[in-house]
């Protein structure tokens, strides 16, 4: 795929060029922020630490795991349950146009205010629980994984161009 810079560089010039670009501003900038785009796109990240857990080696069959109801959803409002050092309330557009309560235990990973505006995956269709006395309705899905003997938690963001209710399969 050809970049714009690359096929600005390839452009016909009435004038010669001494080092391909010398005098050109505006390509220049471009071509620096492409590079510093390119470079943040380079950042490797080290696993080699990472522990996971096994894959269950039971099967769930297929009837049984269709079952679960996977939704896109957005985060509406977020804040902490009160008395509670784990929980976060999110208010969640779910795209039924009723608002939506789940509680996760996921505050000493996140803070409310950060989430707010995200869109995240939950299973919609699973029955009520109340925990500290709130009625949770749903299960919003995050990665775990280990890092040095210390847990790691992932909420599941995903592109904001999804619109809340889209169904996953």
């Amino acid at each position: 795929m050809t970049t714009y810079i690359e096929t600005v560089r390839r452009l016909p010039t009435m004038k010669p060029l001494k080092d391909g670009n010398a005098g050109n501003d505006v390509v220049k900038k471009a071509s620096e922020t492409a590079s510093n785009d390119v470079k943040a796109e380079a950042e490797k990240i080290d696993f080699s630490k990472v522990e996971i857990e096994p894959l269950f080696k039971d099967f769930v069959d297929f009837e049984t795991f269709s079952k679960s109801d996977f939704r896109a959803v957005k985060v509406l409002a977020c804040e902490a349950v009160p008395k509670s050092k784990k929980l976060l309330k999110f208010t969640l557009d779910d795209g039924t146009g009723t608002k939506r309560t789940i509680l996760s235990g996921i505050h000493a990973y996140y803070e409310p205010e950060e989430l707010v505006g995200k869109t995240c995956i939950a299973i919609v269709n699973l029955p009520p629980r109340p925990m500290m006395g709130i009625d949770s309705c749903g299960m919003l899905i995050s990665a775990v994984h280990h890092e040095e003997g210390e847990e790691k938690l992932h909420l599941l963001m995903v592109d904001d161009h999804i619109p809340a209710g889209a169904k996953l399969y």
